[in-house]
């Protein structure tokens, strides 16, 4: 019989445990989604979620409660069989301290803790029931307990802090919430759209300038002595509507001119826009905020030598939430095409990260560069050449075409290990 008592003691002791880890690692939002749809489990988790304090105080004095159950009888069980064989009292204790301390720290602490984390919300949806009926005939316990502690805080001169909680969601249970339980989903097109849009926001206020800005090399820009004919010719051949001016170097932009501008009689210098500059490391949330503020829509990005590294605009800024944006204006388009299982035509230019989330592959991505150009210097110093092949890890690449600057289009290949 007294096994039997020991086994109830045990399991007592992993389910108030097992549930106390659940109840603080659990997915907040699929939660607050499982009680909005009422029912008698959404019933009980909003009661428990209202008061967490008391919720876990019950808990631990349910676990007390098991603990001291399961040492009284682990120690008549043992007791005698150990004096027969130590004949030493001292001895006696510590052996069988030290073999009901192994026992319910593996049944009653690091299995059920690591079994209900694993699947924290189901473990809460599964026991929700039978802990609720435990807290009620724990509560007149922990309301003595709850009362005393804070009697003796009184005493102490010492307020009692609120237990009445309202429990928020962070940014972080979002995040989780989505990458957790909505890929299943997200093959949807529209719903797809709408998940990546919301990791998006998520993401976009630690999103630096530098992760959306055109680089310096890819500026179309006139020197500010350029006679208007010219200009217009290259608003025609470009089909943008906005053009960086600047005087005498790439690195003295003066700010940028409208393509209407230069219908006006008068010398198109005197309708430049002047520029804006900010720092690579600037956020794209406050240059947004700094944009609409100032009403501009070009900001110019300085290196930390003072050059200019590359110009961002509020539509590249936008894009990072919503995604392309497409205009009449747009005019710089990346290949990303897949020719068969293991075949890839892509842009220099697009971003690792793209290029894995949209033909799920795994190509290592760093802090060191952002996209397959930069991926290949990182492993080839030098420019490779029209027509070159290379090899890095299981990637096979063909340069389709280069500049003495930049490549820009390459051939991949997905090779076997």
């Amino acid at each position: 019989m007294i096994y039997i008592y020991i086994i109830i003691a045990l399991a007592f002791s992993a389910l108030f445990s097992g549930f106390e880890i659940a109840f603080l690692s659990s997915d907040k939002l699929r939660l607050q989604i499982d009680r909005n749809r009422g029912g008698i489990n959404g019933k009980i988790l909003d009661f428990f979620y209202s008061r967490p304090n008391n919720f876990v105080t019950t808990l631990l004095v349910g676990n007390n409660i098991a603990l001291v159950i399961y040492g009284l009888f682990i120690a008549k069980l043992l007791e005698p069989w150990l004096q027969s064989v130590l004949h030493n009292d001292m001895l006696v204790l510590l052996v069988q301290s030290l073999i009901s301390t192994v026992i319910i720290l593996i049944t009653g602490e690091y299995i059920p803790k690591a079994s209900f984390k694993k699947n924290a919300n189901g473990a809460i949806r599964l026991f929700a029931p039978f802990i609720f009926l435990l807290y009620i005939i724990l509560f007149p316990v922990t309301l003595f307990f709850s009362l005393l502690s804070s009697f003796i805080l009184f005493i102490m001169g010492q307020k009692r802090i609120s237990t009445d909680i309202t429990p928020t969601l962070s940014t972080v249970d979002l995040e989780h919430y989505l990458s957790q339980n909505m890929p299943e989903e997200s093959n949807s097109n529209v719903l797809g759209t709408e998940v990546k849009i919301m990791q998006n926001v998520i993401e976009f206020p630690s999103l630096q300038i530098r992760d959306c800005m055109i680089p310096r090399n890819e500026i179309i820009a006139v020197e500010l002595a350029t006679p208007r004919a010219e200009l217009e010719q290259l608003f025609t051949s470009t089909g943008l509507s906005k053009i960086i001016v600047y005087q005498e170097t790439i690195d003295q932009i003066i700010g940028y001119i409208h393509s209407n501008e230069t219908f006006k009689k008068d010398t198109w210098q005197k309708h430049i826009v002047p520029a804006i500059y900010v720092p690579e490391s600037m956020l794209a949330a406050k240059l947004m905020r700094q944009l609409m503020q100032k009403k501009r829509s070009i900001a110019i990005v300085i290196d930390e030598l003072g050059g200019t590294a590359g110009l961002v605009t509020l539509e590249d800024v936008v894009e990072e939430i919503f995604g392309d944006i497409e205009d009449e204006h747009d005019t710089n388009k990346y290949v990303a095409k897949q020719l068969d299982e293991e075949t890839y035509i892509l842009s220099g230019r697009m971003e690792i990260d793209d290029i894995n989330e949209q033909f799920n592959l795994s190509i290592p991505e760093s802090d060191d560069y952002q996209t397959i150009a930069g991926f290949i210097l990182n492993h080839y110093p030098n420019i490779p050449q029209k027509g070159e092949t290379l090899i890095i890890n299981q990637y096979k690449f063909e340069i389709l075409r280069s500049s003495s600057t930049k490549i820009e289009l390459v051939k991949m290949k997905v090779l076997e290990i």
